[in-house]
């Protein structure tokens, strides 16, 4: 799944220049955690102002909000979000960024994306995306072997299944976060090794 698949569409978003107050007002009618700044001119970067903001920047120093304005309490630039980003990879940025929500934009504001959007509404429970990587990896696997024994290593076959069985590999190292595989490409795409060892991996 991607970011744009479970987004939420419907965004709220406010002036720089307004209050905290007018912010408050804002989510207590919407009903939300979060607000997007409106960019002032095209190049100009979102921003993004959460209750978190408020109650550690205004409310925890006891300042006015109807005083404070949104630009003094919210980050700009924000973490942003390409729609066709993985959900895995939204997780990710979320983790190494330490943010819970972030704008989904493609040039414009399409939507808004959150670790309860992540939660609730992707498939990550029926389809860790690990175990699906590792289940095309092994397709892979086995189809580059075929081809090795059917064509030789050195048919452009297999050199077109050999870089599809790395690329599926180093996606899945990258998702184990180090964790060394069980069985490596590198076993079979090895020279000095006869293929008919190879394809007995």
């Amino acid at each position: 799944m991607k970011a744009q698949d479970i987004m939420t569409q419907e965004v709220a978003t406010i002036r720089g220049s307004a209050t905290v107050a007018e912010a408050v007002r804002l989510m207590q009618l919407k009903n939300l955690r979060s607000l997007v700044v409106d960019r002032r001119y095209d190049e100009d970067a979102y921003g993004l102002v959460t209750e978190d903001d408020i109650t550690k920047k205004v409310v925890a120093f006891g300042k006015d909000p109807k005083q404070m304005k949104v630009c003094e309490v919210m980050t700009k630039p924000c973490v942003v979000v390409n729609p066709d980003l993985a959900v895995e990879y939204v997780a990710r940025l979320f983790a190494l960024t330490g943010v819970d929500r972030a704008p989904v934009i493609r040039g414009d504001l399409l939507g808004i994306i959150s670790v309860t959007d992540i939660l609730f509404k992707s498939d990550f429970l029926a389809n860790p995306r690990l175990a699906v990587l590792e289940r095309a990896l092994a397709d892979a696997l086995a189809a580059a072997r075929a081809i090795a024994e059917e064509q030789g290593t050195n048919s452009e076959a297999f050199a077109t299944a050999r870089e599809k069985a790395e690329e599926l590999e180093a996606e899945a190292i990258h998702l184990r976060s180090g964790f060394t595989p069980k069985t490596t490409t590198a076993e079979i795409w090895n020279e000095a090794t006869p293929v008919a060892e190879a394809v007995a991996l």
